[in-house]
């Protein structure tokens, strides 16, 4: 029974507000946006960052539910991931965690990399050179979500790549979208 407190503690330490782990689909994901909305709400934030918030939020929540690979445990298949908001004095933080095969592991950590690369002129040609020149995945994307997400928070996205196994990996990865209107 003392992991209750030491979650507890925990989520107090890291400044947590909103931890969701488990199957994630589009049903999960409303709720998960609704709950986080009321916080926000609640808060007494500025709409110009809750708007910020929200927007990365909800590109998040559509990687994990487009874009997670299954889990296979026997027959069992599995969406298993997790989503956790954190507000601090001078920021909020997203994050998400999810499966991925190790086989894809290259191609978007390579994605990643050349996000993290440009600057906001660089951020905006790339949304547009995607929207042009792109179509749209099996999986129902076609790639703007990570680089909308670098948009909204003006940030480099955060992320890593722990190995969960011989076949996966878990991305875990963190959008910090600063409080500041600047």
């Amino acid at each position: 029974m003392n992991f209750i407190y030491d979650l507890h503690r925990t989520m107090m330490s890291q400044k947590l507000i909103l931890v969701f782990q488990g199957d994630f689909t589009q049903e999960s994901t409303k709720s998960i946006l609704s709950m986080a909305e009321r916080n926000l709400d609640s808060s007494g934030e500025e709409s110009s960052i809750k708007r910020k918030v929200f927007n990365v939020m909800v590109e998040a929540l559509q990687n994990i539910v487009k874009h997670s690979d299954e889990l296979v445990d026997g027959q069992i298949r599995s969406h298993a991931a997790i989503f956790l908001i954190g507000k601090e004095s001078n920021r909020y933080c997203i994050m998400t965690g999810n499966p991925i095969r190790k086989e894809n592991v290259s191609k978007l950590k390579d994605a990643l990399d050349r996000i993290n690369s440009l600057d906001k002129d660089g951020l905006k040609d790339l949304y547009k050179e995607i929207i042009k020149n792109t179509t749209i995945s099996d999986k129902g994307g076609a790639g703007l979500g990570f680089v909308d997400m670098a948009r909204k928070s003006g940030e480099k996205l955060e992320f890593e790549f722990p190995e969960m196994n011989t076949e996966y990996c878990f991305f875990c990865l963190k959008v910090n979208v600063p409080r500041d209107n600047e």
